[in-house]
């Protein structure tokens, strides 16, 4: 695909610019994120930043790619990069509960932190509550910030079914923690005494005892004695997560949205496109990874379909003729005979002479025309068809050519995808990354990467590339 100047994605000047200090790589899963992040990261610290990238990916290959034995909660410098222009790269993982713990010990004294973090509700939510994973990874893109010790910050978003969720996330678990059902049941721990029950049992009395025969007793005063700790501690969720929206928003952010040039995949960047304007988010531009190309483009389908029913057919015609048997002289009469058929004896041995002797000789006194002679020339003239299970050259080539159309198709389909997103969103700038033949694994797969979103080469890797 040859893009519109003017939509071209050029990454490199918002990686060099200082005042670029966040970039965020979302969108729906599968769709290379994490790659993207981790090879942007790379790149900018190859140019001379101080560069941390967070990654939410569980999966031991991003460590590795980087040199890493294994990413936690603190960030890890990465060795083996060109820092000749005086850059850095440093690699981490959200730890969900570890991040969340961190925020309560922060927040907290000893004695009101111990209560907290020992609360078997806390528990549970900081393990695995809705929207937590991302709600931790924007608090923990909060503290990097805070510390001002990297001059980029790239963040690989959570794994999620919905892009969208990491937009709704911070927002969900403030509400919910923040709410009126939580509140009410705080009423009593905020109350106090005799008094708060009478007001709790004059008012909510059928509904706190249809939530405890739901929840149980001691889940409902888990939950009152949590949120009741978490308010005074922190002020309210909501406020927290207003914040995180306000690091979000901010001038020297900028989003990126990763995509595949898949139909699903690509109306999903569609739609976040659409969440981030209406957001007032800074949006940079779509990175478009596993685009395919062809070497061949100039051969359509349609016509590596049509040369491969030509050189099929023409293939069929020379098995037949090399299956056709010489009738002359009996042969193929005498082969077929069913005196010989199956027999352990070959014809030569039943036309001996009594003497021993060979059968008689042709005209010039050679061996022409005996059976012997004619079961060698027929075994010649079959080893013109090829033997069993093998394909002719006309074959392989048809096959070869289905296998371009299939490509083509393929082509096809990506580009009216492309095309209908660009409908849409004329004014996203786009970069495209080649379909590469194998996982990146290592520094050079990633820098790899890079080259080719800077460059936005969509092309085929070359040779030893």
């Amino acid at each position: 695909m040859s893009l519109d100047p003017a939509r071209v994605l050029d990454v490199d000047p918002l990686l060099d610019d200082p005042r670029t200090r966040i970039v965020v790589c979302c969108g729906s899963g599968g769709v290379g994120k994490t790659t993207t992040a981790a090879a942007l990261g790379l790149r900018a610290a190859e140019r001379g930043r101080k560069v941390v990238v967070l990654t939410i990916d569980p999966a031991r290959r991003l460590a590795q790619s980087m040199g890493i034995d294994s990413l936690d909660n603190v960030p890890r410098r990465v060795k083996g990069i060109d820092d000749s222009a005086g850059g850095e790269l440093h690699a981490m993982m959200l730890d969900m509960k570890r991040t969340f713990d961190e925020i309560v010990e922060a927040h907290a004294d000893g004695e009101r932190a111990a209560v907290i973090l020992n609360n078997p509700f806390y528990q549970s939510l900081s393990a695995g509550f809705a929207g937590t994973q991302e709600y931790m990874a924007m608090e923990k893109l909060g503290q990097l910030r805070a510390r001002d010790e990297w001059d980029l910050i790239v963040v690989d978003t959570p794994p999620s079914r919905s892009a969208l969720d990491f937009l709704d996330a911070p927002k969900r678990l403030g509400s919910f923690l923040d709410g009126r059902l939580i509140r009410l049941l705080t009423a009593p721990a905020k109350l106090g005494g005799r008094a708060g029950m009478k007001f709790l049992n004059v008012g909510m009395s059928m509904m706190t005892g249809t939530l405890g025969k739901l929840l149980g007793g001691q889940l409902l005063k888990d939950v009152q004695t949590f949120v009741a700790a978490m308010d005074t501690t922190f002020g309210g969720f909501r406020t927290r997560a207003d914040a995180t929206y306000k690091l979000l928003q901010a001038p020297g952010t900028a989003f990126l949205v990763v995509a595949a040039p898949e139909r699903d995949a690509l109306r999903e960047a569609a739609y976040f496109v659409e969440r981030l304007a209406a957001e007032d988010m800074p949006f940079a531009g779509l990175v478009l990874n596993r685009v395919h190309g062809s070497g061949a483009a100039q051969l359509s389908a349609e016509r590596a379909l049509a040369a491969a029913e030509n050189l099929d057919a023409e293939a069929a015609e020379n098995l037949d003729d090399a299956r056709i048997v010489d009738q002359e002289g009996g042969k193929a009469g005498l082969r077929n005979s069913p005196d010989t058929y199956g027999s352990s004896e070959s014809p030569a041995s039943e036309t001996s002479a009594p003497d021993g002797s060979e059968g008689p000789a042709g005209p010039d006194g050679s061996d022409e025309g005996s059976p012997a002679a004619t079961d060698s020339t027929d075994a010649t003239d079959r080893t013109d068809a090829p033997p069993h299970g093998h394909r002719t050259v006309e074959q392989l080539t048809a096959g070869l050519l289905r296998l371009h159309a299939e490509r083509m198709q393929l082509l096809s389909r990506e580009q009216r995808t492309r095309d209908r997103f660009a409908a849409l969103h004329p004014e996203v700038a786009v970069a495209e990354v080649a379909a590469l033949p194998g996982d990146v694994h290592d520094l050079a797969g990633l820098r790899n990467i890079g080259d080719r979103l800077a460059a936005n080469r969509p092309e085929l890797p070359e040779a030893g590339a």
